[in-house]
């Protein structure tokens, strides 16, 4: 309907679960279709204006460092706006830390919990930090079977306590990791924060650590995952802020990173000081435990991305279906038509990468295709979608004009929180040497992403071309200088495999542009032959 506005009123209230019909096809399609109607509930709550609110506000008013008391006493607390706790009940409540670990793998519910994240990320991603770590956390703490039995009881409650007390008092504990140190960035092995074993330490035994963490995340939350070098080598250890007999760990906040954005989620540095930490695992085996973790939080930057690109393709389509300007709405003008439909094709081909990897990570425990192709593929999905995201919520801002560019629209607020996800987990750098260490350690995963791929074989002629140069790069992988190259290419042959098996009103377009070439520098740039009147209007949003 034509609003008979000068301006189009907000999106919000919206459902963006039952708006985006990709994603409940794709959550059928990987086993979660019987966490459907939960998800529309959910989709109602996070669409609210009052979640929306809640999303400007933490991030407004950003966490504040508190390292004394006014009697002098290090404290080394982190003070959150109310609405960041808001947000963190909302998420905990609904399980996406840990409802994940209540089924067993291949019944769904690992799908359903990305798409509740995927929805609660359009609307405030930064709360999602200490929510995807706190689940994350539990393949790797299973490594030391006696402090996952103390530990995994309190992660997965569905309750979010606030409070900075003992652990076990605790209606629900959080838990985050701190690995970056200032010499060695992405290169852990080069840390040099030390662990001096008490009483002979040992998996599960009790540990000194002195050192510096450049960059911690959540700086509140109740225990860490930590590396520090052992006698043995580099080791992971968990370090409570409070210790069993309710004394303060000696972890001290230095300062909370000012950073461009994720405003409402607090990084800082931390400073260890004989601080007592538990060995999880061997000596000497700290990153294959870390690792556990990482390849979790993976999947959920990554998702993050999509949820950023579904959110600011959706802001703009829902502005350009209201705004009349020289005689008509927006989105009838073909040149408009163009810009959304070429944002549209990243937007749900993003989430059909993010929906599939989950369904491949639920599965990977039970399933050896899984468990290799999700060894690439989760690289490839991050590599990508978290260098597309900051393009298309830029060209999503324009498209709403000098209203985008304000701090009432919350496009801003996204554009500030692309880039981060293309650094978190691994820069495109880290990411790309690993698609090579993968192809070169692990040829199986090579074979079970092409054997993938090849499910869309003979559905398009450019398609099969584009699927055989990418079977010739995989036989003899290049060299470094290449990587990305080889990953781009990884990546738009998969984006296309999924168009053509499951959405294929979307293939002739992406073929013709992401494989074909027929497509300019910036978006809006589809060729005459795509139907972009009918990929435009895929974007829209009708709340009645």
């Amino acid at each position: 309907m034509q609003s008979q506005e000068p301006q189009p009123a907000p999106l919000e209230p919206y459902n963006p679960f039952t708006a985006d019909p990709v994603l409940r096809r794709a959550l059928e399609r990987e086993g979660g279709g019987p966490a459907d109607a939960g998800l529309v509930e959910f989709g109602t709550i996070v669409g609210s204006a009052e979640v929306y609110q809640w999303g400007f506000d933490a991030n407004r008013h950003s966490p504040e460092l508190l390292t004394h008391d006014r009697f002098g006493e290090r404290i080394d607390e982190v003070r959150y706006h109310p609405s960041y706790h808001r947000l963190m009940e909302l998420s905990v409540g609904a399980g996406i830390h840990a409802s994940h670990c209540d089924g067993i793998p291949g019944d769904g519910s690992y799908v359903a919990r990305t798409a509740r994240m995927h929805l609660v990320s359009q609307i405030e991603v930064g709360h999602g930090c200490p929510v995807s770590m706190t689940g994350a956390v539990l393949p790797a703490l299973r490594v030391q079977p006696d402090l996952a039995t103390e530990w995994e009881p309190r992660i997965r409650t569905r309750s979010y306590d606030q409070r900075l007390v003992e652990p076990s008092q605790k209606a629900g504990n959080l838990l985050g990791m701190g690995l970056t140190e200032k010499q060695g960035g992405s290169d852990v092995r080069a840390n040099t924060s030390i662990a001096v074993p008490v009483d002979g330490g040992g998996p599960g035994g009790e540990y000194r650590i002195t050192g510096h963490k450049w960059f911690t995340s959540a700086p509140m939350c109740d225990a860490f995952l930590m590396l520090a070098q052992a006698p043995a080598g580099i080791s992971c250890f968990l370090v409570p802020r409070i210790l069993p007999d309710g004394v303060r760990n000696k972890l001290h906040l230095m300062r909370l990173k000012d950073k461009l954005g994720n405003r409402s989620n607090a990084s800082g540095e931390l400073e260890y000081t004989d601080a007592a930490g538990w060995l999880v695992g061997e000596e000497g085996r700290g990153i294959n435990v870390i690792i556990k973790m990482v390849n979790a939080t993976r999947v959920d930057v990554t998702n993050w991305s999509a949820s950023l690109m579904r959110q600011a393709v959706s802001q703009a389509a829902w502005h350009v279906s209201h705004r009349e300007a020289f005689g008509s709405l927006l989105i009838d003008k073909p040149l408009m038509q163009n810009v959304i439909a070429d944002l549209e094709l990243e937007a749900e081909v993003g989430t059909l990468m993010v929906m599939r990897l989950a369904g491949a990570y639920e599965r990977a425990s039970i399933d050896e295709h899984e468990a290799a192709f999700l060894r690439l593929a989760s690289a490839v999905a991050k590599y990508w979608l978290s260098k597309r995201s900051t393009p298309v919520v830029r060209e999503a801002l324009e498209c709403v004009g000098g209203n985008g560019y304000v701090e009432e629209s919350i496009l801003p607020r996204l554009y500030r929180e692309a880039p981060l996800n293309a650094i978190w987990e691994g820069a495109g750098n880290v990411i790309a040497l690993d698609v090579l260490r993968a192809l070169q350690r692990s040829p199986e995963a090579g074979e079970a992403f092409v054997a993938e791929l090849s499910l869309a074989g003979g559905a398009d002629r450019i398609f099969d071309r584009e699927l055989g140069e990418l079977k010739q790069a995989l036989a003899s992988p290049p060299g470094e200088v290449e990587a990305r190259r080889l990953v781009e290419l990884l990546a738009v042959c998969w984006g296309a495999s999924l168009c053509l098996r499951h959405e294929p009103v979307l293939a002739d377009a992406y073929v013709r542009s992401r494989l074909d070439g027929d497509w300019g520098s910036e978006f809006g740039t589809l060729g005459p032959m795509v139907d972009v009147a009918t990929l435009a209007h895929r974007a829209s949003i009708d709340r009645e």
